[in-house]
């Protein structure tokens, strides 16, 4: 590893999530980037309706990125009507402008959805999006033709596809057809569930693709 500046990563969490709760659950993986790189989350700007949820807070709800439904998300579900994406797309932007540099980003779940479709405009040449790699966690693409767009060619961006073999919300085939769409892809597997994993094995994983990143020395 080089002794250069820590890369900054963005981070957008998964449905129903805020930052608050990212933050939380992402301290195990924080420690084992200290020093190569710093993770910066934000929140998503849509409140999801109903909360009841056991770590709920009134000043903190749940929040989601996008919605298949008037109010609700699955993410297999080919939605007719998708709404709030819009909004979650400025919402990166205005965070990469605002508190950037960032060198790139790290979404979870639904996060790790958007941040593909993030890479897609980046590939494209949208300016708001000054990235140059993603880590997607648990990812998967958009059932919803209206999103359909963001996928119909290759997206040339790197990426490292962080797959859980046994992710009952997201299923790993999900994740790893997301990857097809990228060029050159790396997939790291691992045997366990819907989370952010940090042990040993995927710790050299995040490092190796990070590393690749680094400000050259001298």
């Amino acid at each position: 590893m080089s002794d250069g500046r820590p890369l900054r990563l963005l981070g957008l969490h998964g449905y129903r999530q805020s930052e608050r709760r990212f933050r939380q659950r992402t301290g195990a993986l924080r420690k084992a980037l200290r020093g190569c790189a710093e993770l910066v989350a934000i929140s998503a700007p849509h409140p999801v309706p109903g909360g009841g949820g056991e770590d709920d807070d009134v000043d903190d709800p749940p929040r989601g990125w996008w919605f298949s439904g008037p109010g609700t998300f699955e993410a297999g579900e080919a939605a007719a009507a998708p709404a709030g994406l819009e909004e979650s797309l400025s919402a990166v932007a205005a965070a990469l402008k605002e508190h950037g540099p960032f060198d790139g980003l790290l979404g979870f779940s639904q996060g790790a959805a958007l941040a593909a479709m993030v890479c897609a405009l980046r590939a494209r040449g949208d300016p708001r999006f000054p990235v140059a790699f993603a880590i997607l966690v648990a990812g998967f693409a958009s059932r919803a033709p209206a999103h359909r767009h963001f996928y119909q060619e290759p997206i040339a961006l790197p990426t490292l596809h962080v797959v859980g073999d046994a992710d009952a919300v997201i299923a790993a085939s999900l994740s790893k057809e997301l990857a097809q769409h990228f060029v050159e892809p790396v997939v790291l597997c691992h045997p366990g569930g819907h989370f952010v994993p940090s042990a040993a094995p995927q710790k050299k994983a995040y490092l190796d693709f990070l590393d690749r990143f680094r400000p050259a020395q001298g």
